[in-house]
């Protein structure tokens, strides 16, 4: 089977992470044969090279630029795919006319989050009204995300990430990595996600200020694309920093993880949370925002907590619970650990996408 995978970017985000562990899966089956189309020159992972046949770069000059198709047209015509699969709503679009000259099967994979806002204001909910009706499969990471979307349910799948237990094999132990990081501090909170619109960074750091106005045992830490970066830095009072440490892009995530005693996840929208799904794989008690395909990884009072949106004083006092109950934490993180072992394998989600791919080329 000949597949072609299709990506707008590849950063050290949730869906990228998806695609490299799905593209290992295949790399180890024999029968599969694959290649990689990406929309930039900026590759996080680059261990794609080394799994696919081929990576080609297809860079827009400008927004509106239509030798794109020419390009995917060229790339689609030399490699013959049996699928195609895209990871966003741009490349879906760019695929729907060359599914018809090219007949290949189109999977489109652009569900990865649960918008609070849908309908015409909405880009990527109406490039989802555009492709659906001309995709043979619409893979999302969530319930919620389909429903969001209106995927028609009879093209629907819903494949939840999927988590190896090998990346939490020789980690770096908690004591050194505090040392690392010059921790003094008994207790450690952390939040891993990339500091952007949709990460809610200012509730994170707000809590975390009304905590530290009432104790000062607790050292916070944000993991993630630009949380380094100056307007990250500004979200907490400077006489507090010291309190603090931005870390920016990291490759030693569930080492740093591994140290935290609580972790968060501060957000607007979601599908199912890669972070999410590290913290409770590492036997961590989590304090997430509800919402979106977060209820269905978290269950609140039993892996962790959910709490509203926007609401600073609600994340703090949930942290503050954590913190001060050794016993619960240990309880909720073992039963998280359990849960992902039980339903967010990631032999699980490549053997799902696997029997996806076979359905429809065998129909």
């Amino acid at each position: 089977m000949r597949i072609l995978f299709f990506i707008d970017s590849f950063p050290a985000g949730g869906k990228e992470r998806r695609l490299v562990e799905l593209m290992k899966g295949l790399h180890a089956q024999p029968g599969y044969e694959f290649e990689l189309v990406i929309m930039t020159r900026d590759v996080h992972y680059k261990e794609v090279f080394d799994l696919c046949k081929q990576v080609h770069f297809v860079v827009r000059k400008t927004k509106k630029d239509f030798s794109v198709f020419g390009q995917f047209h060229r790339i689609c015509k030399d490699f013959k795919p049996d699928i195609a699969h895209c990871w966003d709503s741009m490349t879906a679009v760019y695929l729907v006319p060359l599914s018809f000259v090219h007949r290949f099967k189109l999977v489109n994979g652009m569900v990865a989050d649960t918008p609070a806002v849908t309908g015409f204001r909405n880009t990527n909910w109406l490039r989802g009204k555009l492709t659906f009706p001309f995709s043979k499969a619409i893979v999302g990471n969530s319930q919620a995300g389909l429903n969001a979307y209106g995927a028609p349910a009879r093209k629907r799948h819903c494949i939840y990430n999927g988590f190896s237990f090998t990346r939490s094999e020789n980690l770096v132990e908690s004591k050194v990595m505090r040392q690392r990081l010059a921790i003094e501090t008994p207790l450690v909170v952390g939040m891993v996600a990339s500091f952007s619109r949709f990460k809610d960074y200012p509730v994170y750091y707000k809590a975390a200020e009304q905590l530290l106005s009432e104790r000062k045992d607790i050292t916070f830490l944000a993991v993630g694309d630009f949380t380094d970066s100056d307007a990250s830095l500004a979200g907490v009072s400077p006489e507090l920093r010291s309190y603090f440490r931005f870390l920016g892009r990291r490759s030693d995530a569930e080492s740093l993880i591994n140290c935290m005693n609580v972790c968060v996840l501060a957000t607007f929208t979601e599908g199912i949370s890669n972070s999410i799904m590290e913290y409770m794989a590492l036997g961590k008690p989590v304090v997430a925002t509800d919402g979106g395909g977060t209820k269905e990884i978290v269950e609140d009072g039993k892996t962790g907590y959910l709490v509203q949106a926007s609401q600073p004083a609600e994340l703090a006092d949930k942290i503050r619970i954590l913190l001060n109950d050794p016993g619960k934490r240990v309880e909720m993180g073992k039963t998280g650990q359990e849960k992902v072992k039980a339903q967010f394998l990631l032999t699980t989600m490549v053997e799902r996408y696997i029997g996806l791919y076979n359905k429809l080329i065998s129909g």
